[in-house]
């Protein structure tokens, strides 16, 4: 099972009752404004599937370390925080601007055989790295049972 961005229910409800091609344009607009993406910083997301261990990789350039926050409640883990803006230069004029700035939350619905009590995560070079170990379930071999 791969893991999957956390939809609201409002979300969920809006994607199961069906939505047309234009609808479907607005709604992902929607989405983005209930998520901050239009309003604050909303950092790009990688996900993987290792062999003993799923794992989250979070795009946060210029976040500290202390400004991150990592949760894990009935199955979602949300990675919050925020990036704050550089002290302004007076002297001189900005043309363009296309960094984001601010508050910042992402959730992902995890599958149902992880670990949540062993997760772990670290930030280097400006990408945070959540694993999220798997549950070892010990095969059982086959039993024959004798027919009396």
């Amino acid at each position: 099972m791969l893991i999957s961005r956390y939809l609201s229910p409002a979300e969920a409800y809006k994607r199961k009752r069906g939505i047309d091609f234009f609808n479907d344009f607005l709604s992902s607009l929607d989405e983005n404004v209930n998520d901050g993406a239009l309003a604050d910083f909303k950092p790009a997301v990688n996900t993987r599937e290792g062999k003993d261990a799923y794992h989250v990789d979070v795009d946060l350039p210029g976040v500290k370390k202390e400004d991150i926050e990592i949760n894990v409640q009935n199955n979602v883990l949300t990675v919050s925080g925020k990036r704050e803006t550089k002290s302004e230069v007076k002297e001189e004029e900005y043309y363009r601007v296309e960094s984001s700035y601010g508050k910042f939350q992402r959730s992902f619905t995890l599958p149902d055989k992880v670990d949540t009590e062993n997760i772990r995560a670290a930030c280097e070079d400006g990408v945070l790295e959540v694993v999220i170990p798997k549950l070892q379930i010990e095969k059982s071999s086959a039993k024959k049972i004798e027919i009396k």
